[in-house]
């Protein structure tokens, strides 16, 4: 893959292989983001996508192939590690702290590691998502849904990652709480934060992302432009059910 030469590429994952025990379920996937890019992640359930994530992450590591991430080959780094080397995480299930206030699950893990020229403070992402500020008090427990996929993004955020994951930024949310988090996605590349999306709409996805990753089965199966995946209805029918 010659774009996975270029300098400017941020993550580069190439043709692991993950495992749960004896039950494999990632076979040689492959996918790339530049810096400034935000690309998708896509396919049926149970066809790999989390399992992507946790690889990249380090929760559920790779036996074999290679992740670099920055320069840096992270495939055998713990999690926390790679973490701290700028990756943000906004997991499925979004996985806040249920006995934090908001305000505490902010300020939890925020760091400026890079001595970002615009980095995400607690009054930025207040601005962000003005709901918050309102329940800064309130515990993680007492949110809605929306508002607690809202506090994980921030918490990610409050990390000033190079590059920020999200895994089902929308499943479950009401319609115009999942307008705002697709706003909130905009907004972040239009600063030129780097992303990586797993979600199901592909419409949203196609409007917004550069580039986009289908997975069938562990593999990586198609990739490809926003336009050529517009274009190719086929494709979204074969491998996205739509």
């Amino acid at each position: 893959m010659a774009e996975n030469t270029m300098a400017d590429t941020l993550l580069d994952v190439d043709r692991i292989e993950t495992c749960y025990g004896l039950s494999q379920v990632l076979f040689g996937l492959t996918l790339s983001i530049k810096s400034g890019e935000m690309v998708s992640l896509m396919g049926r359930n149970g066809m790999g996508k989390t399992t992507t994530i946790r690889s990249i992450m380090g929760l559920t590591p790779a036996r074999s192939g290679a992740i670099r991430f920055a320069g840096t080959e992270v495939r055998q780094l713990p999690s926390y590690r790679i973490a701290q080397l700028g990756i943000g995480l906004v997991p499925e299930g979004r996985q806040i702290f249920p006995n934090l206030t908001v305000r505490e699950n902010l300020v939890a893990a925020a760091a400026d590691r890079f001595d970002s020229p615009n980095p995400w403070t607690l009054a930025a992402i207040y601005v962000l998502f003005p709901r918050l500020a309102e329940r800064a008090a309130n515990m993680g427990n007492q949110l809605s849904g929306g508002e607690q996929q809202m506090l994980a993004i921030g918490r990610a955020l409050m990390t000033n990652p190079k590059l920020l994951i999200l895994d089902e930024a929308t499943e479950g949310l009401a319609p115009l709480i999942r307008e705002e988090i697709w706003h909130c996605l905009s907004l972040l590349k239009s600063r030129g934060q780097s992303i990586l999306v797993v979600d199901k709409n592909v419409d949203h996805l196609a409007r917004i992302c550069d580039r986009h990753f289908i997975i069938e089965r562990g593999k990586t199966v198609w990739s490809g432009t926003s336009d050529e995946l517009v274009a190719d209805p086929d494709l979204q029918h074969k491998y996205l059910g739509i």
